[in-house]
Order: structure tokens, then sequence, then C-alpha cells
């Protein structure tokens, strides 16, 4: 099945270039400049997935995303020029599923895209079968780590991992949303007690965003909280 997606933005270069990257990946796109346009689109066609601008000339694209969710339950990914946490929170408290703010890298859409569409099945299965399927494969957000392979790409490239480095890595994605204190880290990877002052697990995260290409400021997908330990997100 091809899925189908809109694409709603009133700069046509940025809706122009997210639909060639998503036709390459085999998606079909429907292209819109406004939120009337939108609208209609989505009350004649049966989407798979919404990827709307915030601001928009007319209506903008918190009313679209809600006026979705009025009816159809399918993934929605806002995008911003803006940066504040408001509109973010507002974005996702009426019903959005991801954020992605301006300016991009369209492989970035593109693996979000995916990431959504593959969570979107998964739930879709779930509701449908009793059978409790563990997970071998987390994709967060164009990362993804797979436990049968042993392998972890980012946006759709290979990096190459120890044990140790995969297993960090698997532990944090597998606590999603959790902040996993070192200690604990420490002792469920290494398989030992943790000690006052030990920087093991600080040297081997300082690596594993080395090989992500994480800025060390502002991590996207290792975060640290003082004091505490780490997360995912």
């Amino acid at each position: 099945m091809v899925e189908k997606i809109l694409v709603v933005d009133d700069e046509k270069e940025i809706a122009d270039l997210l639909e060639v990257y998503l036709k390459n990946d085999g998606y079909t796109v429907y292209k819109c400049y406004n939120g009337v346009e939108a609208l209609q689109c989505i009350a004649t066609k049966e989407l798979d997935l919404a990827i709307l601008d915030v601001m928009l000339p007319d209506v903008d694209g918190f009313h679209v995303c809600q006026k979705i969710r009025e009816k159809y339950f399918y993934p929605i990914i806002m995008l911003t020029a803006k940066v504040e946490d408001g509109d973010k929170i507002m974005g996702l408290t009426i019903g959005a599923d991801d954020y992605i703010t301006k300016p991009f890298n369209p492989l970035e859409v593109v693996a979000r895209v995916k990431t959504q569409l593959r969570r979107y099945v998964r739930y879709n299965n779930a509701i449908h079968s009793e059978e409790d399927v563990p997970i071998v494969e987390y994709d967060i957000r164009g990362l993804v780590i797979n436990k049968s392979t042993h392998k972890c790409t980012l946006y759709g490239k290979e990096i190459e991992l120890t044990p140790i480095e995969f297993s960090i890595l698997w532990y944090l994605c597998e606590h999603r949303g959790k902040v996993i204190p070192s200690e604990e880290l420490f002792e469920k990877v290494w398989g030992e007690k943790f000690l006052d002052n030990n920087n093991t697990v600080m040297a081997h995260i300082g690596r594993l965003r080395g090989k992500l290409k994480e800025p060390a400021r502002t991590p996207k997908f290792i975060k640290t909280v003082w004091g505490v330990g780490y997360t995912i997100e």
C-alpha cells in the first residue's frame, strides 16, 4: 500500500521540497498552500499522515489539526518557524504527534514521517491482536536501533557501536521518556555494583554522542538531567 501524505505550507519552496523528498521515498503527496485548501483535501481524500505548517495565510495549522482530530486518528506533524515551548505544547495538546522547527533537514522530516507511520500501523495492529510481541526495534526521529540485528542507523546511515554503547542506547530507548540514573545504567549494562565517583557511564555517553554527531550543549537524542541521569525523549 502506498501511503498518502498531506503537506500544507504557504512557503511554496518548502512545500515543493518536501513533496520531492517524500515522492522519492514512494509516498503519494497532496500539497496545499493554505488552510482552506487543506480542509478541502482532508474532507475529500483518504490520508495516512499530515504535515502542517503552523503559520498559514488564512486559518492556522492548529485549526487544521483540530479539524483533523474531530474525525481522524492518523499522525500529524507540525512545522513552525517559532521555537516557543508554548506553541509546541499547544500543538501536542490538540492532537499533533510530532513537532519540527524550521529550518530543517528534509531527510529528517522523511525519517520522522516513517517513524509516525510505523507507530500508527503498530498501534492499529495491537488493537486487533492480543498477542504480546516483544519489541526488537526502536525508531526515534530517524535514530533506529534493532536488537535482533544488533545494528543502529541514523537517517539511514549505519553507525558502528561497541557492544557497551549499543546496550546503553538500547536501555535508554527501552525506557524512553524516563530519566535513568547513572547508577542504574551502569548496573544494568555492566552488571556490576556502581561505586561513587565512577565516570565510566559519562565517558561512554560522551563517545556515543560523538558517534550520533550530537552537539555538546544541545543534544538531540541523549539528554543529561543534571544531578539525576540521562534520558531519550
